[in-house]
């Protein structure tokens, strides 16, 4: 049995109360579904910036009646410390685990507008540091991000050499480790930081200006649409498939005290090209039965983008005994099934 399959035993024969922080976005929304699959009471708190309501009322659908009943929505902003006080506080229940997904993403829409990027992924982030602190919840897992790594060059990379950040997404990403770094040496608070290396899913939005690649892609496919390469399409990154992103966040939220005030690589060890990418979505969405015969059309390179992203995971496995469960190959077939399923009706 490993560790993952462990703790998810554990939790169904003693529920706990957790607070996911963005729950209304693709990779909060997918927490929540796994959390209340387990029985788990959860707390969710979103402003709905990025976040969507149809992606609560999948969730709703896909769990039974009485595990949806064990979920507590809050409308709030991170940017308000009362929302975040009001959060862990829960109706003066308590949570018992942070699991902290709620910012601003993407590299572009930071370099458009900094300062609610600033706002959202530095203001917010402390002002819930502060509140689980105070509340002293068991553990506070956040959102890293792998942009830390900035220039640095070395692969694969390792959660120990970060080279300067490329955009002022990445600074924020970083400002937050280092707050949570402050705050176990001051006040002995304990966290854990995830470095996400391009997650990928069902429910991720490929609609706005921001939106990630995969979903992006998938979603013009289907409906007949150009998609558009950044530069020569050799730039490489470790996508990792949301099944992977929700074990590493179960395991840090119950992790050790020793594994803590920590920073763990969450990715799968590869790199795929965005050619091979662009490839292997052509290839799952034709097998769904949709013509997907397109050419990419290639453009300049995107300002604060890095070449090529792999991770090391030997951290995370010997720590958290994290093994990634879903390679991308798997992965992209079943996200490309899901958005099959849902976008394809639209064409």
């Amino acid at each position: 049995m490993t560790r993952y399959e462990q703790i998810k035993t554990e939790l169904l024969s003693s529920p706990k109360t957790w607070l996911v922080t963005g729950v209304a976005g693709f990779i909060g929304s997918n927490l929540l579904e796994h959390l209340l699959k387990l029985n788990q009471k959860v707390v969710g708190l979103d402003n709905f910036a990025t976040g969507h309501q149809h992606n609560l009322d999948e969730v709703k659908e896909l769990v039974t009646a009485e595990q949806w009943q064990g979920f507590n929505f809050i409308k709030g902003d991170i940017r308000n410390y009362q929302d975040c006080e009001a959060a862990i506080a829960n109706n003066g229940n308590g949570v018992d685990y942070v699991l902290h997904q709620a910012a601003l993403g993407s590299v572009p829409r930071s370099i458009a507008d900094p300062l609610t990027t600033n706002a959202a992924n530095i203001t917010g982030f402390l002002n819930m540091l502060q509140a689980a602190k105070e509340a002293n919840v068991k553990s506070f897992t956040y959102a890293a991000s792998s942009s830390t790594y900035g220039d640095h060059p070395a692969l694969p990379k390792v959660e120990e050499n970060i080279g300067n950040p490329l955009s002022p997404y990445a600074v924020t990403k970083y400002v937050n480790e280092l707050y949570a770094g402050v705050y176990a040496k001051t006040y002995g608070f304990k966290t854990i930081g995830l470095r996400y290396f391009n997650v990928f899913g069902q429910r991720q939005d490929p609609n706005g200006a921001y939106a990630a690649v995969i979903p992006k892609w998938t979603a013009a496919m289907i409906q007949g649409e150009d998609v558009y390469i950044n530069g020569d399409g050799e730039t490489s990154r470790d996508f990792c498939f949301i099944e992977n992103t929700v074990q590493m966040n179960i395991l840090a939220a119950t992790a050790e005290d020793e594994a803590k005030n920590e920073v763990y690589n969450v990715a799968v060890g590869d790199r795929t090209t965005l050619n091979d990418l662009y490839g292997a979505i052509q290839s799952a969405l034709n097998g769904c039965g949709i013509e997907a015969s397109k050419q990419p059309i290639y453009r300049d390179f995107r300002i604060g983008d890095v070449r090529h992203s792999q991770a090391n995971i030997d951290k995370s496995t010997h720590l958290l005994g994290y093994i990634p469960e879903v390679a991308i190959k798997i992965g992209i077939l079943k996200t490309t099934s899901w958005y099959c399923s849902v976008y394809a009706i639209n064409k």
